[in-house]
């Protein structure tokens, strides 16, 4: 166990705490057990280091940094880990990629039923389901998703511009000042296209063609390992999953045609089905229905989409820019609303009551004119005119 405290300190102490996202402040930390989901490389492992080193310091004697893939777990259990680290006077453990231990949610479930009074907060894939790993355990885990860098997370990250967080009904009720707020401090238009192309994983460091070599890895391990692990891949068959995936990044937004899929991947067609859930599942795509009230679990989707443009160039950097435009504002938007295709009535239908139109800056009102409470998100502009606003609005709501 002293080797998990020498870790824990040169991990903690390690850390960067210049720049903390505003998710840290969104987080129960104080209740005992908490997940944190998300993809790969969108931060979580630096949340909880910096969460660890701001509230407990480096020492290791009230929390403990542990990473579940750690040499320690071979011939020590999670739960052995758990009475020593309570029996010292431990308080909070923090538990990161959880999902690379065996078993790990029944020895969870124990040591919180043994401990309650011991916090416990780990981080794992998006593709662990937590909410069926264990029937007590789901009644009882605080469960939060993380997303990579919004446009206005961005604009702090990597130019150290603060914005505030604003909901999606401010932004259309206040355009005006919310734009002005914004040209206040800095010229988005320039930025906003930076961050299209580098700015949504927290790893870019100047050279593009190493960052778009990362996210590539990323997405091979979440393929090649995650997916073959938590979805029941063979893994003979990750090959069909990445073909699959460059076949969508050249063909984008793609109206789904689901019996050429199959031909193309030489599958049948529940499948290829199954294949696009789990790709979702594991935030690499976003599949949209026109409508989702009505989705049934095999229900091939209306259109498919890269999961977020930075995804999109290190695939298939030739891409449509109306393919990066529609691409970024179902990713931005995503996150806190109900994103549906919008078929003839608009390009999206958010929560099922807003129409966005998308395009430049030279897009009509034809297509949505007479639809209520419809909105032009257009590239190209720094300020809105009337109901036709900037595109990189959108980056503003979380």
């Amino acid at each position: 166990m002293e080797s998990l405290y020498k870790k824990h300190k040169m991990f903690i102490s390690q850390v960067n705490m210049n720049i903390v996202r505003d998710v840290m402040n969104d987080i129960s930390w104080e209740k005992q057990l908490v997940a944190i989901r998300g993809s790969g490389g969108v931060g979580k492992t630096t949340l909880m280091r910096q969460y660890i080193k701001r509230n407990y310091r480096v020492n290791a004697d009230k929390a403990l940094y542990c990473v579940m893939d750690s040499m320690y777990f071979t011939n020590h259990s999670l739960l052995d880990l758990a009475e020593r680290f309570y029996q010292f006077g431990g308080e909070h453990l923090f538990l990161d990629e959880v999902h690379k231990y065996p078993n790990w949610s029944r020895e969870l479930k124990e040591i919180i039923d043994l401990y309650p009074d011991l916090k416990v907060t780990f981080t794992g894939s998006s593709l662990i389901q937590i909410l069926n790993a264990d029937a007590d355990l789901s009644r009882r885990v605080l469960t939060y998703t993380m997303e990579g860098l919004s446009f206005r997370e961005y604009l702090h990250f990597y130019k150290n511009i603060r914005l505030p967080r604003f909901t999606l009904s401010y932004v259309l009720d206040n355009s005006d000042d919310v734009c002005t707020m914004v040209n206040d401090v800095c010229r988005p238009q320039r930025y906003f296209e930076e961050y299209l192309k580098v700015g949504y994983y927290p790893f870019y460091d100047g050279n593009e063609l190493e960052y778009y070599n990362r996210i590539e890895n990323v997405i091979s391990f979440i393929i090649e390992q995650e997916m073959t692990q938590f979805c029941n891949i063979e893994p003979a068959y990750t090959r069909k999953l990445k073909a699959l995936l460059m076949f969508l990044s050249d063909n984008l937004p793609y109206e789904t045609n689901i019996a050429k899929l199959s031909s193309y991947l030489e599958i049948n067609k529940l499948t290829t089905l199954n294949y696009l859930s789990n790709l979702q599942r594991a935030e690499l795509l976003h599949l949209l229905y026109a409508d989702n009230k009505s989705v049934t679990k095999m229900q091939k989707p209306d259109k498919i989409y890269l999961h977020n443009t930075n995804i999109l160039y290190a695939l298939c950097q030739q891409s449509n820019i109306g393919t990066i435009r529609e691409c970024f504002v179902v990713n931005q938007l995503s996150v806190n609303h109900t994103v549906e295709y919008g078929k003839k009535t608009g390009d999206f239908k958010v929560d099922g009551k807003i129409t966005f139109e998308v395009g430049g800056h030279d897009k009509s009102f034809d297509q949505i004119a007479d639809i209520p409470n419809s909105y032009i998100l257009a590239d190209n502009m720094e300020y809105p005119v009337g109901k036709k606003l900037p595109l990189w609005i959108v980056g503003l709501t979380y």
